[in-house]
């Protein structure tokens, strides 16, 4: 049976959450998959970094609570994250990326994922700002070193949007794209749709662990936006920068505007989307929009995502789910290995039939 030795960068819930699907169900997963997994290493901000080559023993690391973790007292532990090591110079099948990212830049995300295409590693990453800001690139680095880049959960998480499009649309022409891309941003207009006003619906959405601490990228309509982009250069073949795509978010929409327009039975969404024009260019951009009840994205309430594509042959398609949560998002990571093994399996089959060896 195949094997894939994984290391993650970053320790926090979604990889942490991955560490125990592979601790929980790993046996399962193998019989069911037909590949297992081991983790040989861990980087952490906080924690530093752990390496062992024969598998990282998992039952104590997910026991602690995540703010006890040290890796220096451990064997094969240091203090320091050594991310550029691990990756470069660790042997590891895939690297799986999940730091926290600046998404003006994508760094550190960037470049732990240009160092592991260069050093002939698979990658999968639940990072917008890489996929973002270089996918082009990166996919050709990845191409060049006759590895995989994937990156299922930067726009949906768990929700396989970016598949569904790429595996499942085989004959259809998708024109364009919109969607409901942001759980937190929903969830508070639909509180001031209720009557909160915008200060305590941000405070609830931080409470219940939609909001970051700074909710801006999601107020605002920043992290929208580099889905868009990721959406528009995957799905529509286009190559936009963030330039390109307007950016408009919530704040300014009175109480008095969303409680109005759900009298008249519209409803206030942050909506992204990106349509391909009769040349081939492709329009993208994100702004509150109050839908009518027959929209197939008024009614996705709360931290709920949604993305409808709109088709030649099968009109408009939407693919609704979770756009977060640590248990989703391991679970897109999953789903990219998944894919790095069946493209590769086949790959291999292909060079043995060209070969006559099958």
């Amino acid at each position: 049976m195949s094997r894939y030795d994984l290391a993650l960068i970053g320790f926090g819930g979604v990889n942490r959450a991955l560490a125990e699907l592979v601790f929980q169900r790993g046996d399962s997963l193998a019989e069911e998959l037909g590949f297992a997994l081991r983790v040989v290493a861990i980087t952490d901000l906080r924690a530093g970094s752990l390496v062992d080559t024969d598998g990282i023993d998992l039952a104590p690391l997910l026991a602690a609570e995540p703010g006890e973790l040290d890796f220096a007292g451990l064997p094969g532990g240091s203090t320091d994250p050594r991310n550029e090591w691990v990756i470069r110079h660790v042997p590891s099948d895939v690297v799986v990326e999940a730091t926290f990212t600046n998404p003006a830049d994508g760094e550190p995300a960037l470049s732990h994922v240009r160092w592991a295409l260069e050093s002939g590693k698979h990658v999968c990453t639940t990072n917008k700002g890489p996929v973002a800001l270089a996918g082009q690139a990166l996919k050709a680095l990845a191409a060049e070193h006759g590895v995989s880049f994937e990156f299922e959960g930067s726009v949906l998480s768990g929700t396989p949007v970016l598949r569904t499009a790429q595996s499942l649309f085989g004959g259809l022409e998708i024109t364009g794209v919109e969607g409901i891309m942001n759980g937190t941003s929903n969830y508070v207009l639909g509180r001031i749709e209720e009557g909160v006003d915008l200060p305590a619906a941000i405070a609830e959405a931080q409470e219940l662990g939609y909001a970051e601490a700074d909710p801006t990228a999601d107020i605002e309509g920043h992290d929208v936006q580099l889905k868009v982009m990721i959406l528009a250069n995957e799905v529509l073949g286009a190559d936009l920068r963030r330039e390109d795509i307007f950016c408009e978010g919530i704040s300014t929409i009175t109480p008095d505007e969303v409680r109005d327009a759900a009298s008249k039975g519209l409803r206030w969404k942050l909506v992204g989307s990106a349509t391909r024009n009769e040349d081939g260019s492709v329009d993208a951009r994100v702004a509150p929009l109050a839908l009518p009840s027959h929209h197939p994205l008024a009614g996705i309430s709360g931290p709920v995502n949604a993305v409808s594509f709109h088709t030649d042959l099968l009109g408009t398609v939407t693919v609704s789910g979770p756009g977060a949560g640590r248990i989703e998002t391991a679970y897109a990571l999953l789903s990219d290995i998944i894919a790095i093994h069946q493209r590769h399996t086949s790959a291999t089959r292909r060079v043995l039939q060209e070969t006559h060896l099958v």
